[in-house]
């Protein structure tokens, strides 16, 4: 019996060992087939998603971002609390941006302006007389005030902020008068840009083409005296009518509506310009530009006044033809621009130093404007140098590069004669002809040209030069 039971209980603890191990195992084949299939729940089964800062877009371009601008960039760290803490702590990541800019002071004395074009005491003797012992003219810390202005208002945008070669462009704003003659003058010494603007259907039935920010106006105007249509006229036209098919549509969104809208503001009053006003072309008539709060306050010139333009050993007869931005200074047309540097374009500043002086004769313009008569604009100009000491070289006389209209041609058939009118025919064959060259609005590459005073080029067919962003207008 005791081998019985003893065998008996080997066979119970066997039996209740194999129960166990076979629970064992179960369990451990349950929580394997567990692991598979509890990550397929987890990946189906939606989760929040979390909420992020808004991603900063716009215009993002490092290359003009700090162009001109020196930039010191540092990351200080200082012991703080608990992330949670910090994190709800406004002033817990702080980026300070502080812009320093230097105001410049406005040369004063005839040396100090002669440090800017060496031969303007010697072109012009009488400066030395008109200089009074305080000549800066309130239009000058009014400029750089507004160039402040600008930078404060703009400091958040930083691809808005003035660049170093706009904030230095002007070295001086002078206000002189002569004291025999009284007669006054403001001088400006500043780089030069380029205005490519205007338009006349009148003398140039055809455009010279639209370079960027190019404007078919300017704000020297007079009514049109054709019926000839404006050459830039259809295609403002089309885009209003593109911009009003635009506005239209229910697909577009609400703020793109309120864009469209502005745009069609401006167009519509921009055609009813193109249609009743004729305008200075910028590759034909020598004209400065003058930022609009020059126009008004004290010292202010006006729209028409007679202006020099005097670089190196030449003195150009100009008007006053276009208002700018009033935060920028030193810009004339493309016809002065090549007449200095044969290499200027729309894209090509002639004069990117602060050598170029720009002398305006306050109150001189002639009203009711009109085209522009280079001979009475080269005669009223000598008439204002002699009232101010007059000048040792001859002024640079300006031709006339617009064509006459073409007349019809004295052999024609009888059916041709019939039909025959005195004004030219508006097709491309018969207005090409009345069209400067193409070099004016995108001129040939070429080397720079030391013009004498007195001769005046004339333009070539060559190849397009090499282009450069450097140009600035209005906005």
């Amino acid at each position: 019996m005791g081998k019985i039971r003893l065998r008996t209980w080997r066979r119970l603890v066997l039996v209740i060992f194999g129960a166990l191990f076979a629970a064992i195992v179960y369990r451990w084949i349950s929580l394997e087939r567990l692991q598979h299939v509890v990550p397929m729940e987890v990946i189906t089964t939606p989760t929040p998603t979390p909420t992020r800062p808004p991603v900063i877009t716009g215009k993002l371009d490092t290359g003009k971002l700090f162009s001109g601008i020196t930039l010191h960039s540092t990351v200080e760290t200082i012991p703080g609390a608990d992330a949670t803490t910090e994190r709800a702590e406004p002033n817990s990541y702080v980026l300070d941006l502080k812009l320093q800019a230097r105001v410049p002071s406005p040369n004063k004395t005839i040396e100090e302006l002669a440090k800017v074009n060496p031969q303007l005491p010697t072109l012009l003797p009488g400066l030395v007389a008109m200089l009074s012992p305080n000549p800066v003219s309130p239009l000058y810390a009014q400029l750089y005030d507004t160039k402040v202005r600008m930078l404060r208002e703009n400091l958040a945008r930083l691809d808005l902020l003035l660049s170093r070669h706009n904030f230095f462009d002007c070295q001086t704003v002078l206000r002189l008068q002569h004291p025999q003659t009284h007669r006054k003058a403001l001088l400006l010494q500043a780089d030069m840009d380029v205005d490519a603007d205007g338009s006349d259907a009148d003398r140039m039935p055809i455009g010279a083409g639209t370079p960027a920010n190019f404007k078919p106006s300017t704000s020297y105007r007079w009514p049109k005296t054709s019926a000839a249509a404006n050459p830039y006229l259809a295609a403002t036209e089309e885009a209003l009518k593109r911009a009003e098919a635009e506005v239209a549509l229910s697909t577009t969104t609400a703020s793109r509506k309120r864009d469209l809208r502005n745009t069609i503001s401006q167009l519509r009053a921009e055609i009813g310009t193109l249609k009743k006003y004729s305008f200075l072309i910028g590759a034909a008539d020598p004209f400065i530009v003058v930022p609009g709060a020059f126009t008004h306050g004290p010292d202010s010139v006006k729209l028409g006044d007679y202006a020099l333009v005097i670089f190196g050993n030449s003195i150009y007869p100009a008007l006053v033809g276009d208002v700018g931005p009033n935060d920028k200074t030193g810009e004339a047309s493309l016809r002065i621009a090549k007449e200095i540097n044969t290499l200027s374009t729309p894209y090509n500043r002639p004069v990117s130093d602060l050598k170029v002086t720009y002398l305006i004769f306050p109150d001189t313009a002639d009203k009711p404007f009109g085209p522009p008569d280079l001979e009475k604009l080269q005669a009223r100009c000598e008439a204002l140098v002699k009232e101010i000491g007059g000048a040792t070289l001859p002024l640079h006389h300006w031709e006339n590069i617009i064509s006459p209209s073409p007349t019809p041609s004295p052999v024609q058939s009888p059916l041709s004669s019939a039909r025959a009118t005195p004004s030219p025919s508006p097709g491309v064959s018969a207005t090409a002809s009345a069209l400067p060259s193409s070099t004016f609005a995108f001129p040939a590459a070429s080397p720079v040209a030391t013009t004498p005073t007195n001769s005046t080029p004339t333009p070539t067919s060559s190849p397009a030069a090499k282009r450069s962003p450097v140009k600035k207008r209005k906005p």
